[in-house]
């Protein structure tokens, strides 16, 4: 069973009628538990604003018609405001790109850990604490009680997506949505973060979309991919299937635009904690 099922999907984006364009056309795509389901293509393609529609988190005037069904029983099209408050976060977590950006520059790592879960969980400060630092072990935060402590600068790019890992798992969802989240990182970095994802799919049993342009990623770490160009899946199927027995033109393009370096990203990196 689907842990997330989206079907027939328009976003469309815009103020006024004349103004607005469809930038996700009609889509299918199924999110299962255990797996990674790769959503690829170049900027503009509607990708990231697939995720940001499951979210609700369209910028002001975006709209979105279809069919979002969360764990078989909870429609998000549609869904009320204060309703969403609990899926996201709670059911839903979600990874951004840039970990300097989601992070809060002047709260403690412990507290923005915390608050989430005293939210969502009805925890106790001395639970949320602890927890949170169980968290930090699991996503590989050196020390983690030490860590709870410090603020986002006083970690690297790499500890730092990890943290907003972290933050993302803290309510134990169902979903993880990871919107490109290793571009900011160099590639040694990025293994160790694909690494973790790939465990975490596996060990919790989370569904996981990661979104990302780069097709080197999605090779490493994915189990189905789904391609996208002007707001429709072009080409969907198991990894082995799109990369070795591609169907449109337009995924054959960007797999002879790849790398061949990028075959091999999640070899090593295990031990990055940078």
């Amino acid at each position: 069973m689907s842990a997330l099922a989206i079907r027939d999907l328009h976003v469309e984006l815009g103020q006024g009628k004349r103004d607005r364009t469809e930038v996700v056309r009609g889509i299918d795509l199924d999110l299962v538990p255990g797996r990674i389901q790769g959503l690829a293509g170049e900027s503009g393609s509607g990708k990231s604003m697939t995720a940001m529609a499951i979210l609700g988190l369209l910028p002001a005037g975006g709209t979105v018609s279809g069919s979002i069904l969360l764990g078989g029983d909870t429609e998000l099209v549609g869904l009320r405001t204060t309703a969403y408050r609990k899926v996201r976060g709670g059911r839903i977590g979600m990874v951004f790109q840039d970990p300097s950006a989601s992070l809060h520059p002047q709260i403690t790592i412990g507290v923005q850990l915390a608050d989430g879960m005293r939210a969502h969980l009805g925890l106790s400060k001395a639970d949320a604490r602890a927890r949170a630092a169980e968290l930090l072990a699991l996503v590989r935060v050196p020390s983690p009680e030490e860590a709870l402590t410090k603020y986002p600068h006083q970690f690297s790019g790499g500890q730092r997506q990890r943290i907003a890992i972290a933050i993302a798992l803290a309510c134990d969802p169902e979903i993880l949505l990871a919107d490109e989240p290793t571009t900011a990182l160099d590639v040694t970095v990025q293994a160790g973060i694909l690494h973790l994802l790939r465990d975490l799919a596996t060990e919790r049993d989370l569904a996981v979309l990661l979104v990302t342009h780069d097709l080197g990623v999605m090779s490493a770490v994915a189990d189905d991919v789904a391609v996208m160009r002007g707001g429709l899946v072009v080409e969907a199927g198991s990894r082995r299937q799109v990369f070795t027995d591609p169907q449109h033109a337009y995924t054959r393009e960007l797999l002879d635009a790849m790398p061949d370096a990028q075959d091999s990203l999640v070899d090593g990196g295990e031990g990055e904690t940078r």
